[in-house]
């Protein structure tokens, strides 16, 4: 690459203004608005990078330095890694620059479910707004035709060196150059689309497929679908997080479904069989004669489908009887002839029985 001095014609003795003067009378020549020549456009790139380095005074002292001896750093001692590895032989080990492509980031998505979805599965279309690879660059950064250059300052290694006198002597230190930021390269001429990133803000489409059986707060990991990295790095993975909908008649525990019926009195008495809509269709549900309230139907295999496992699990359903609260003076009387005819048993505190509060429970977990 050309000594920068020569690119703007004056000696190293240069003052501010010799070099500002300098730049004005070159871009005036040169600038694509007056010389609209390939040769003209490649040199005011030149002259420009020039200006840009020579009238930085920390920036022209590194220059002048050949990337030694230079302020590209932190504090002036740096760290005691560089101490230790100076005298324990690492110390001329140069590190190298580091590159510009990185990984994307992962991201969070939270989705949210229908009941009836997860009893079988289901698949989604999301939306996300995301970094996508730049499709002018295709991750180099650089404007079509063009490509990076090896930084002036730091000659590529990414690192400026200088020498600090300590107790101990004199120590060398290295720390990013603060021209290329450690990449050893510059963009001279940066992607107009993605101004020199690599990768733009897009929303995209990605298919999801949702297993059968996830509950609110299941992550499911999608790889590679998260943002592209810097200058066209791997995507990172796209995690997505659950919600459950609540639904208006069903509930759940683990993989059975939870749900209360609503029986007249005399169907309870004398038994009945009716057909309810389930989460995947009619569910045949028999109400035998005698069946009493917080009694629990279970109704096989149509539950949720289990996600790790097979099969599904089953139905449970509540009985809740229903006394009738307005009767007229007919049923009123049907109803004292019914309790003449039987012998009559006064109200009273029933025998604790587990079972039926192990069914009440059962019925109303997760409600």
């Amino acid at each position: 690459m050309a000594d920068h001095y020569e690119v703007l014609g004056i000696d190293r003795q240069a003052s501010a203004d010799d070099i500002k003067k300098a730049y004005r009378r070159l871009a005036r020549e040169l600038h694509p608005d007056v010389n609209p020549s390939a040769d003209a456009a490649e040199r005011f790139k030149q002259v420009t990078h020039a200006y840009d380095v020579l009238s930085d005074p920390q920036q022209r002292q590194q220059y002048d330095l050949g990337g030694s001896g230079g302020f590209g750093g932190a504090s002036g001692f740096g760290g005691f890694g560089d101490i230790f590895d100076t005298f324990f032989g690492g110390g001329q080990q140069q590190r190298g620059p580091r590159s510009r492509r990185e990984r994307g980031q992962d991201a969070l998505l939270r989705v949210e479910v229908e009941l009836d979805e997860i009893v079988f599965g289901t698949t989604r279309q999301l939306e996300v707004d995301t970094a996508i690879l730049c499709s002018t660059c295709e991750g180099s950064c650089c404007s079509p035709g063009t490509s990076p250059q090896t930084c002036d300052i730091c000659r590529g290694s990414g690192q400026i060196q200088r020498t600090v006198r300590s107790l101990l002597g004199n120590v060398l230190t290295s720390s990013p150059c603060g021209t290329c930021r450690g990449y050893g390269t510059v963009i001279p001429s940066p992607c107009p689309t993605c101004a020199g990133q690599g990768r733009v803000r897009a929303r995209r489409a990605i298919p999801v497929d949702i297993p059968a059986g996830v509950d609110t707060g299941v992550r499911i990991q999608l790889p590679g679908q998260g943002e592209v990295g810097p200058a066209g790095g791997p995507n990172g993975d796209l995690f997505l997080e659950i919600k459950v909908a609540t639904h208006e008649t069903f509930s759940r525990n683990g993989d059975d479904l939870l749900a209360t019926v609503e029986v007249q009195m005399t169907d309870a008495i004398l038994g009945t069989t009716v057909t309810l809509p389930g989460l995947d269709g009619d569910v045949a549900v028999e109400i035998k004669p005698g069946t009493q309230s917080a009694e629990i139907i279970t109704v096989k295999e149509r539950g949720i489908t289990r996600l790790r496992g097979s099969g599904r699990g089953d139905l449970k359903i509540g009985v809740q009887v229903v006394t009738p609260v307005r009767l007229n003076s007919k049923e009123t009387e049907l109803i004292r002839q019914f309790a003449s005819s039987r012998r009559p048993v006064p109200p009273q505190f029933a025998t604790f029985q587990q079972g039926i509060f192990a069914k009440l429970r059962d019925r109303f977990l997760n409600l």
